[in-house]
């Protein structure tokens, strides 16, 4: 392991507070940063995120796509857990906490708005970030690419039906815009980019080689992520700080819960671990640009739906390193 995987949890942790400093002490330099945005995607963490991403990107063999469906497991407890249990798990926690169990601290009007936040994200499952962990825990990179696709298929179809179920509402309106942008900044160029590589490169050998190399790169491109992500929200961390750590309990047990189900699932199913891994990250993970984009077009910029949404972009990371180690730690116990 390279120095900025051994101490990755250090540089992360600096890069939180690095960018909540940031948000505060240079609030210009960071709404420059937050202006440059087309359809709730921020370009900048886009190209961060691209960046992340391709290294992984070059490792898909478009030739074992043919194996794919040898490991239908994998796939199964992703769509299982993603859509048949997520969302409403997330509904029910929410409603658990605001609702009765921190009912004394918030008002009951607050409280909705945060359930709603709330809902949004349990309903979007991760596009881009998700390929990040797969990478650190030495996923498999062609059936990732599987899961997260027809994730996104599925997302089309099914994420509107379920947020208006849960929310009670019936004009929930896709942001396409959003979904289109970020399924061709973090799937559909990096692959063309990685298969263009792996062209040029053609040998394994060659092709192992060079992502060792730009492997410390995308490292460097999710501490920047977390420093920019924290610094767009570094003024409200310091301003409700409170009902922040309010908003995060939930989503942090939902995380670990949900990670547990698919993890023991795919353990129980016997799925290779280098499957078995992004299968359980995928679930956890969550596409924050489609939750917070919706949350802003249903109840507006400084709404509390918006905020939860915000919360869970800065709880998400600290808690999938967690699991990042922990699935590192666990390869073992996996069959080969």
């Amino acid at each position: 392991m390279g120095i900025f995987e051994k101490f990755l949890s250090l540089w992360i942790a600096l890069a939180m507070v690095a960018g909540i400093l940031l948000g505060n002490v240079a609030p210009g330099l960071v709404s420059a940063v937050a202006a440059a945005e087309v359809a709730s995607v921020n370009l900048v963490v886009a190209v961060l995120i691209w960046a992340m991403v391709y290294p992984m990107m070059v490792g898909v063999d478009p030739r074992s796509l043919r194996d794919v469906a040898r490991q239908p497991r994998g796939l199964l407890i992703t769509l299982v857990v993603n859509w048949l249990i997520k969302p409403f798990t997330m509904a029910a926690l929410a409603v658990l906490f605001f609702e009765h169990v921190f009912a004394p601290w918030i008002q009951p009007e607050d409280a909705m708005q945060y359930i709603a936040g709330l809902i949004l994200l349990g309903a979007a499952p991760c596009t881009a970030m998700v390929f990040v962990w797969s990478q650190l825990t030495r996923g498999d990179e062609t059936y990732t690419l599987l899961q997260v696709s027809v994730n996104d298929l599925i997302m089309v179809i099914a994420f509107a039906p379920i947020v208006a179920f849960l929310l009670g509402v019936t004009d929930i309106t896709v942001p396409w815009s959003t979904l289109v942008l970020s399924v061709l900044l973090f799937i559909a160029l990096p692959l063309g980019a990685g298969l263009l590589t792996r062209r040029n490169l053609r040998t394994e050998v060659r092709i192992q080689s060079f992502q060792a190399r730009i492997k410390p790169y995308s490292i460097v491109g999710l501490i920047v992520t977390v420093m920019i992500l924290f610094g767009l929200q570094g003024q409200v961390i310091v301003s409700k700080p409170f009902v922040i750590v309010l908003i995060a309990v939930p989503i942090i047990l939902q995380s670990y819960s949900i990670f547990a189900v698919a993890y023991v699932a795919a353990f129980a199913l016997k799925v290779p671990h280098r499957i078995a891994a992004p299968c359980a990250l995928i679930g956890t993970s969550n596409f924050f640009e489609l939750a917070v984009a919706v949350a802003i077009s249903l109840f507006g910029l400084n709404s509390g739906a918006a905020l939860a949404t915000v919360v869970g972009v800065l709880v998400e990371v600290p808690v999938m390193l967690t699991l990042v180690a922990f699935a590192n730690r666990t390869r073992a116990r996996f069959a080969p």
